[in-house]
């Protein structure tokens, strides 16, 4: 592909993004590395596959919502350094 120089300096504009000379070189060379494997999946007839819309096919691999007892106040407070009734103490880190 002859035109990837325009296309580095055309994402470059759309993203804010300024490169040096070697930086638009190496991008140069990569987009011409995409493009030319673009080419040629475009080669192969691929009207008899179907569109995909997610590679993984499994419906669901979260387990079900089960509720179940959760921890009390005592228990989750119980190995914190310091604690107020039913709070943990933690330092300030916002300072006015």
């Amino acid at each position: 592909m002859n035109n990837t120089h325009q296309i580095v300096e055309r994402v470059a504009e759309l993203s804010r993004l300024s490169f040096n000379e070697q930086e638009k070189n190496i991008f140069e060379e990569q987009f011409g590395k995409i493009l030319n494997y673009i080419q040629t999946i475009e080669n192969y007839d691929l009207n008899a596959v179907e569109p995909l819309s997610h590679i993984v096919t499994n419906q669901t691999s979260q387990r079900d919502d089960i509720p179940s007892p959760s921890l009390s106040v005592d228990e989750a407070l119980a190995n914190a350094p310091k604690r107020n009734e039913t709070f943990f103490k933690v330092p300030k880190v916002l300072q006015k």
